[in-house]
């Protein structure tokens, strides 16, 4: 059974350690001026000790928050644990529910506020973070009660969130416009995909390497193999094990030992009906295959790069989640903080 251990920020009452600089200045000399109750929102404290201090070479005077306190009313602390409850599947009014348990008064903005501060926060720290190979999946959810076509990318070395955008993977030039200025600002050498055509374009004009799932490459061509195996002659049965084989085994030779398949079955023409022959589709299918091979196998030349694109997909799989228990997300805002704080889970 898998444990997960949340940490939460410490709070202190009050603080015995003196600022070392001015906020205005710079300066280290300080006197100390007064000290005041500062009433704050917490699971545990309803007030904190502050103490205001003179800058002796500006003479600005501040105030000096203990660990965890700072501005806000609401500690560092609840903040964080607002933003985890609307993670952990609850919803706006279900976290005002969970912390008034506590003795804790917050509104449902309050809480939609603090997620909020928790994902830019979050974006601020990976957003300059260099991604090397960069995860990209297309997914429809529900916004407003539509769905819409959403574009999201995840950095595989450590299954973080790097960006989503609203955009239509099926469209090459709109998915090289998102994908562009990731690739030059974060340096992306790699893309993982699945094999739609868009990618590809876009991988050969951004001229980046490109590793196709192996799980879709095998979905779509296990489910072309048992159409298949269907309507093909027996006397060319052997031809569709030996595909399964070279995908199960994924071989360097493997596009050779296709298109060799390839030049023996006969090429027949269209027929009246203008539907292909199962023949026909065979050949299409090795050709296929055999053509785009070195994007099936970038894995084995590349390293850190994996052979599917499973940590996009999980991210994937969190927001879809998080989209049902809140019956569809109200807002973009709503949908981007659900990729940032969701995206890697609660290891934030």
């Amino acid at each position: 059974m898998s444990i997960v251990i949340l940490r939460l920020p410490d709070v202190k009452r009050k603080t015995e350690i003196r600022p070392q600089e001015c906020p205005k200045c710079g300066g280290e000399i300080f006197q100390r001026w007064g000290k005041v109750r500062k009433p704050v929102r917490d699971n545990r404290y309803r007030s904190v000790q502050v103490y205001r201090y003179r800058c002796c070479s500006c003479r600005l005077t501040f105030r000096h928050y203990p660990e965890g306190v700072d501005r806000a009313d609401q500690t560092q602390r609840l903040r964080k644990l607002v933003a985890l409850g609307w993670v952990l599947g609850m919803s706006l009014r279900g976290v005002v529910t969970f912390l008034s348990a506590f003795g804790v008064t917050v509104s449902h903005m309050t809480v939609w506020r603090d997620m909020q501060e928790q994902a830019k926060m979050l974006e601020k720290r990976r957003r300059w973070q260099p991604v090397r190979v960069l995860g990209v999946d297309g997914v429809y959810l529900s916004e407003k009660g539509k769905k819409r076509p959403v574009l999201i990318a995840v950095d595989l070395g450590n299954g973080q969130p790097v960006a989503i955008g609203k955009v239509d993977e099926s469209n090459p030039q709109a998915v090289r416009r998102w994908l562009e200025p990731l690739v030059k600002r974060l340096g992306v050498s790699v893309i993982v995909t699945d094999d739609l055509l868009s990618y590809r374009v876009v991988a050969e004009k951004l001229e980046l390497e490109h590793q196709v799932c192996q799980f879709h490459v095998r979905r779509w061509v296990g489910r072309t193999l048992s159409e298949l195996r269907e309507t093909v002659p027996k006397d060319w049965l052997w031809v569709l094990d030996d595909v399964k084989h070279l995908l199960e085994e994924l071989p360097p030779e493997g596009s050779t030992r296709l298109f060799e398949m390839w030049k023996q079955i006969p090429e027949r023409q269209v027929g009246q009906s203008g539907s292909r022959s199962p023949l026909v589709q065979l050949r299409h299918l090795l050709i296929r295959l055999s053509e785009r091979w070195h994007k099936y196998r970038v894995f084995a030349w590349q390293e850190e790069v994996p052979w599917t694109n499973n940590g996009t997909e999980q991210t994937i799989g969190r927001m879809k989640v998080r989209s049902r228990t809140v019956r569809g997300y109200k807002s973009w805002q709503g949908m981007w903080a659900a990729f940032q704080l969701t995206g890697s889970g609660v290891s934030w």
